[in-house]
């Protein structure tokens, strides 16, 4: 039904207990395919074990490098992009296809919510059932599963998230000028966007727990982070000529109660004012700085 497409880095206890979740919490018998990035930890052995189909890289390509390798092993017509440590909860997958089943078309990016393992971190749901995958308390988390209820909402740019194959091949997955990753899922809706998409919808009953970036946090560089997250948005503005928080504001609408499909942005002083900063800030990027 689903081909699952996860992109792994030395996570090999997150992977596992992502992997478990898939295996025991999905309706539908799905593919799963890694892209393993070095593996040193033992991650080629445990997919090998355990007759996981992957990708292989001798060193970090990141995850869009990774990703757009293992989509071309892709055998059914819906792809989902995960991150490696994410716990996927009961019927999370019937969730998302019960809505494409309503739709009429393949115009749609859908995405499960996240309950947020980290209490320092900001979540779409925040519930701590365990900061690390050793400390991960399975039975609290699906023991409160039920008491943790939010609205869908408009604009996701997260995993996991389900396309079409098609239109997947369309774009031509994610841009690798991101690599390795940092701003890859905002202009995919971008690219979704500029194709005619206008479903971008977080569906609150299709629920994952979330670790958090365990990749990035491994770092404990808040430069690092912060230095990511700069590149992405000045990539992001040179080539799109608006930033991605104009884009999530002003044209996914991100964040706000999912009613209908979303359409032109509403021109209004605010969204002209937002527009001047954000042509300043193009100007300046174009003029005085470099990609790095």
């Amino acid at each position: 039904m689903i081909s699952i497409l996860i992109p792994t880095y030395n996570n090999i206890e997150y992977l596992k207990l992502c992997i478990n979740s898939l295996k025991k919490n999905s309706f539908y018998k799905n593919q799963i395919l890694l892209h393993i990035n070095e593996g040193s930890d033992g991650t080629v052995e445990y997919a090998n074990l355990n007759h996981l189909e992957y990708t292989y890289s001798k060193v970090n390509e990141g995850l869009c490098v990774g990703i757009n390798k293992i989509s071309k092993k892709t055998k059914f017509e819906y792809i989902l992009y995960s991150h490696d440590d994410m716990y996927f909860c009961p019927n999370w997958d019937k969730i998302l296809i019960d809505e494409v089943n309503n739709l009429t078309h393949n115009n749609f990016y859908l995405s499960s919510i996240m309950i947020n393992g980290d209490p320092k971190l900001k979540g779409h749901l925040n519930f701590e059932a365990g900061e690390t995958a050793e400390k991960f308390d399975e039975r609290k988390l699906l023991d409160n599963l039920n008491k943790l209820n939010h609205h869908d909402f408009q604009g996701s740019t997260w995993a996991p998230h389900l396309i079409h194959k098609d239109l997947w091949d369309k774009v031509e997955g994610f841009s690798e000028e991101f690599s390795p990753g940092a701003g890859s899922d905002p202009d995919l809706n971008m690219k979704l966007w500029k194709e005619g998409v206008r479903i971008f919808r977080c569906l609150s009953n299709s629920k994952v727990y979330h670790f958090g970036s365990v990749t990035i946090r491994k770092k404990n560089d808040v430069n690092f982070k912060r230095n990511l997250g700069s590149r992405a948005n000045k990539i992001f503005l040179i080539k799109w000529g608006i930033s991605i928080n104009f884009f999530k504001k002003h044209y996914l609408k991100s964040g706000s109660i999912y009613d209908t499909p979303l359409s032109s942005p509403k021109k209004n002083w605010v969204y002209y004012f937002d527009l001047i900063k954000v042509k300043i800030s193009y100007l300046y990027y174009l003029t005085f700085t470099k990609l790095s």
